[in-house]
């Protein structure tokens, strides 16, 4: 007797912190590919609504809602694609949090929490699906860093380290793996309107009120236009291109001072 032979597994977009902010509108840019969406967030109501949307305008996709900082989280991801008939071809890596305020004082949980989603989970994500990608000479992967990854963060000294790591590794990977046909992109914007400041509480910093916010929209265009074209990094705003460029030539002690300028409550 004849048996059939399972589907071959089809590609897929995975993008972590779907859920809001600049994950939701990866999800939306990703959506018109025409691939297959598995969406991750904390936020099951929100990743629902989600896919809803995306089923209205034609696209396919799956939520599964789970925390970054959970250790088995890349097991899960992992378990959905095989469990739908997916593999990951471009990975998304935009779950990310915040937290205002001296180091010594915040609470230690959470900021060792920031370490896993931040860095620890992204890690993990791109180190399981990589492999895979460069097996099928296809894919890459995209980094939501951050501006802030070019300066030291008094007051936000854990994200701000976070994002200097993922810059780093992204740019590393984008060296790996050139050649191969895989891509590695890292998106470091200024400051975006998301509900960021405020979940992180920065938003009593000078920083806030100062710096000119992008539209979360904006930023993922940009990230997704500068994945297809093979770059290693984009920064999509002409004015936060000359803050970070202004950080890379500057004496450390002037970017550590503005920086801590920025970052003080505005009550001081």
């Amino acid at each position: 007797m004849n048996q059939i032979a399972p589907p071959e597994p089809q590609p897929a977009i995975v993008v972590t912190g779907a859920s809001s902010g600049i994950g939701r509108e990866f999800a939306r840019v990703a959506a018109g590919e025409g691939a297959y969406l598995l969406l991750t967030g904390r936020s099951q109501e929100a990743l629902a609504e989600l896919v809803v949307e995306l089923a209205a305008r034609g696209a396919r996709a799956v939520s599964v809602p789970l925390d970054l900082c959970d250790p088995d989280a890349g097991e899960r991801i992992e378990a959905a694609l095989h469990e739908h008939g997916l593999y990951c071809d471009v990975l998304v890596n935009s779950a990310g949090y915040g937290l205002y305020g001296p180091a010594a004082e915040l609470d230690r949980a959470q900021q060792l929490g920031m370490l896993d989603v931040n860095a620890r989970a992204l890690t993990d994500l791109t180190l399981r699906l990589l492999p895979g990608m460069l097996a099928r000479r296809r894919g890459g992967v995209i980094n939501v860093g951050s501006l802030s990854a070019y300066f030291p963060g008094p007051n936000m000294a854990l994200y701000y380290a976070t994002k200097a790591y993922v810059r780093s590794f992204s740019d590393a990977l984008h060296a790996e793996v050139a050649g191969t046909g895989v891509t590695v992109t890292g998106v470091n914007p200024g400051p975006v309107r998301t509900d960021f400041f405020r979940r992180s509480n920065a938003h009593v910093s000078h920083m806030s009120k100062l710096v000119a916010r992008l539209d979360a929209a904006h930023v993922a265009k940009a990230g997704w236009r500068a994945f297809k074209a093979g770059r290693r990094e984009v920064i999509p705003s002409l004015t936060h291109r000359m803050m970070a460029l202004g950080a890379k030539v500057a004496p450390r002690a002037w970017t550590l001072w503005l920086s801590g300028l920025l970052l003080r409550r505005r009550e001081d």
